[in-house]
């Protein structure tokens, strides 16, 4: 970063030592300025209203109004205010959720994630649920450590609990429109009508459009990077009758934005021209030179992709692509509550949801202007969900139980092209070098014409039927006015039936499969397995010896548990320990795979979290302070890891990482100094290590994996965000924010790649605004990126490249908002 980048950073920053003697001095000059109670925190993260001081879990919450001033629009938004929480987006676009380390890093729009997302307590159990705009908001909760005894649904490293604004008995209204560069215009509002004096309706929107895009090609006058993402929900609320209410809610979203570009750094070591391998003799020409020249020269506003008139038109045996690179997806999410109060001291709550995705994408991730890897997405996912619980309170405990019921059906398919990829330009070249046109291989008939256009283009597909059942129970025991017991237990079991494999796709594998795959797989495994027809499966199993489907089940049960102590030692001091364990449900990963093994399950990972925490509120509550130092124990964790493939030297598969640890410190404080001044500081210090694991790495080489850290778990992540309000005449009031957030190096891999290593950044946005004394209006200037940091979120190989995926550049633009109530 440049001086005055880190000068502005570090301005922000100063103070983040939360106990430091800075803060102290803060804290003195707040009380001195009489600044009163801060306005207490109401949260559901243990599926009833409590305050947040008095909740004995680690959380961060922001209400509507932060989010709004904060400009939190969307999902990957929020790690700017909470930075323990990692959002990156793999090379397919599907979001990967990392909290304090733990995460999964896997880029299927099948996976399911470590961190639970939630819609008003809906989980929305694929990530690529979450592709929508947010808006309309009551509150954001992001709990940390395992959640599973109340929420289950894979809550290992914790949630996000989103939580829309509900109905009320008052007519309202609110409109937001705002410009900006790259032609950007984006709208929002909300309409909120009572339907006599039992019921309301609440309607609210958001759309985007930007039509400039903001990466541009490296080689050409071309653009990619529009944004185009609609959302809208309907929520009703009534109560018939006392003691009965209903709420029925349908939300959805469309997202028709451009794919995002990457850019080409390096060579994987099985093509990389200095390591002088066979297959680095076949990279396409140009590609090499293209490299060298732009390696060090990439900047945020630019990354490259095929042009059109290369990846369009088919060739050959080799169908082409020519969708535009853009999403064209959507989501559909239906929601019903009916909550009945038995006596003042017992409550049943029955919660249904239905969320369905769809997805068909195109997106480039060659990262340079060649036929590299270009894919082409198409799939969805259903998800039926069905809780019924009583909650109540009986002598000195609050009590919930209940049982859950989930059934997901979820279609995973992309076609892949890479004619211009050294590794098909490689086995095109064996084919010819090893005569196999003229071998007993060939009992089609092959010709040099069809392997000089074979393998440019293949399928991947995988269908999952997935199931999960679950009794929880959870209690808080009132021991002593200032003493609470929190106890919790969540038994599930979960099914998964997978089928799957890589594919033909209309001929163009049959030539490479039906004469290389064979002759080599009778070379390895001296078996003359049968010839693959047109789209059928070229996936091999070596214990069968021959091609086809892979098919499996998982059938797994666990006990998720919780026991905490909670202290009030006054009420502004809360003191709070905790054991908790949770688990992920096992995952099958969708490969391009050549070998069977490629696409095995990797069994439920467990997450076993010791935590103690303080929650402080100083200086007259005009500081309040959260600190928790946590240690966790992981056993079977879930990562992505090389797999030695005896074709193409290594290749992706899933597996259980047996034992390995992360632990830390992470913290947020809020000061309020004076009437018009508020300072936020948030920050995790993690240490994140595999233990014992000794695996492959990118060169099919064992490699002992002892200390490695976890992918996407830098050691430090910090944010900071200072808010000035006060007024400037009688009815006009002045409101300006700056937010930073920074965080160190990264590994994007478990393998210590410096072409795939996330290097340390950080980032500014600001605003400034009028707006009248009562919030009715308001007017704000403001950007993002404001010092147009260039910065990679995610990193990967494509078997030929390694390319980075960049962070946005600047945006900035004016937002006007009105309210009418």
């Amino acid at each position: 970063m440049s001086f005055t980048k880190t000068y502005m950073l570090g301005v922000l920053f100063a103070g983040s030592a939360l106990t430091s003697p800075a803060l102290a001095q803060v804290a003195a000059q707040a009380d001195q300025a009489g600044a009163g109670s801060a306005q207490e925190i109401i949260v559901t993260a243990q599926r009833r209203e409590q305050s947040l001081s008095e909740v004995p879990v680690s959380i961060q919450a922001f209400g509507s109004e932060a989010l709004k001033n904060l400009r939190v629009t969307s999902t990957e938004d929020l790690p700017s205010v909470a930075p323990s929480l990692n959002i990156s987006r793999g090379y397919q676009g599907v979001p990967i959720y990392t909290l304090r380390g733990v995460g999964f890093n896997t880029i299927n729009l099948s996976a399911t994630s470590t961190v639970g997302t939630y819609l008003d307590e809906v989980a929305l159990a694929y990530p690529f649920m979450n592709s929508g705009p947010v808006y309309d908001l009551e509150r954001v909760e992001v709990l940390k450590g395992p959640q599973g005894t109340l929420y289950g649904r894979n809550t290992t490293a914790g949630l996000v609990n989103f939580i829309s604004a509900k109905p009320k008995d008052t007519v309202s209204a609110g409109l937001t429109v705002e410009g900006g560069n790259f032609k950007t215009f984006n709208s929002e509002g909300f309409v909120n009508l009572p339907l006599g004096e039992t019921t309301a309706i609440r309607a609210a929107f958001r759309t985007e459009d930007s039509w400039d895009g903001w990466q541009k090609s490296a080689s050409r006058d071309e653009t990619l990077g529009e944004n185009h993402r609609y959302g809208g929900r309907l929520t009703l609320t009534s109560r018939p009758v006392d003691g009965l209410k209903v709420e029925l809610a349908a939300n959805g979203w469309i997202n028709k934005s451009d794919s995002l570009a990457g850019q080409a750094v390096g060579f994987t070591p099985n093509t990389d021209p200095a390591n002088g391998t066979l297959f680095s003799a076949f990279n396409a020409a140009g590609v090499p030179e293209f490299i060298a020249a732009n390696k060090h020269k990439w900047d945020q506003d630019h990354a490259d992709w095929a042009p059109l008139s290369q990846r369009g038109p088919d060739i050959g045996r080799g169908a082409g692509i020519s969708d535009p690179l853009k999403e064209n997806d959507w989501f559909v999410g239906l929601r019903g509550l009916i909550e009945y109060e038995i006596n003042p001291n017992i409550s049943v709550i029955s919660l249904t949801g239905f969320n369905k995705v769809k997805r068909r994408a195109a997106f480039d991730w060659s990262g340079a202007p060649y036929e590299i890897l270009i894919q082409k997405a198409d799939g969805q996912a259903k998800s039926f969900s069905q809780e019924l619980r009583l909650q109540g309170k009986t002598g000195p405990a609050n009590w919930t139980v209940g049982g859950y019921y989930s059934h997901d059906k979820v279609i995973d398919t992309n076609r892949t092209m890479l004619g211009q990829n050294a590794n098909v330009g490689a086995v095109r070249g064996l084919i010819f070098g090893l005569d196999l046109l003229n071998s007993p291989f060939n009992s089609d008939g092959y010709t040099a014409a069809d392997v000089a256009t074979a393998f440019r283009t293949y399928r991947d597909t995988a269908n999952f039927d997935v199931e999960t059942k679950s009794l929880f129970a959870s209690a808080d025991w009132q021991l002593d006015p200032s003493l609470t017991l929190t106890t919790g237990i969540r038994y599930t079991r979960d099914t998964q039936d997978y089928v799957g494999c890589s594919r033909d796709f209309n001929g163009s594998m049959l030539p490479n499969v039906n004469l290389f795959n064979r002759a080599f797989f009778y070379q390895a495994y001296g078996a003359f397995t049968t010839p693959i027809k047109a789209n059928e499966c070229n996936t091999f199993d070596p214990v069968t010896k021959t091609f086809g489907a892979v098919k499996s089940k998982l059938d797994e049960d666990n006990v998720a548990w919780r026991v905490a102590l909670g202290w009030e030692v006054t009420p502004d001091a809360h003191l709070f320990a905790s054991v908790t364990r949770g688990y992920k449900s096992g995952s099958t990963p969708v490969n391009a795979a050549n070998i069977s093994t490629q696409n095995a399950p990797a069994r439920q990972e467990k997450l076993t979290s010791y935590e103690l925490g303080a929650k402080l509120a100083l200086a007259n509550r005009a500081v309040n302070l959260n600190l928790t130092g946590f240690y966790y124990d992981y056993g079977n964790k879930q990562l992505a890891v090389y797999f030695a493939d005896p074709i193409y030297t290594t290749l992706l598969r899933l597996d259980n990482i047996p034992k390995s640890r992360a632990y830390g410190i992470d913290g947020d404080v809020s000061v309020n100094v004076g009437q018009h001044l508020n300072v936020m500081l948030a920050g995790t210090l993690l240490k994140t290590e595999v233990q014992g694991y000794v695996g492959i790495d990118a060169g099919a080489n064992t490699f002992n994996y002892d200390g490695a850290a976890f992918p996407l778990s830098p050691k430090f992540s910090g944010a900071a965000t200072v808010t000035w309000d006060s007024p400037i005449t009688d009815k006009l009031g002045l409101r300006a924010i700056v937010n930073g957030r920074y965080q160190s190096s990264a590994k994007n891999t478990l393998e210590d790649d410096p072409q795939l290593n996330l290097k340390p950044y950080g980032t500014i946005n600001a605003s400034i605004g009028i707006h009248d004394a009562d919030n009715k209006w308001e007017a704000t200037l403001w950007a993002r990126n404001l010092t147009n940091e260039y910065y990679w979120v995610s990193a990967a190989t494509n078997a030929n490249l390694a390319v980075r995926f960049p962070g946005h550049s600047r945006t900035w633009g004016v937002t006007l908002r009105t309210l009418f109530k």
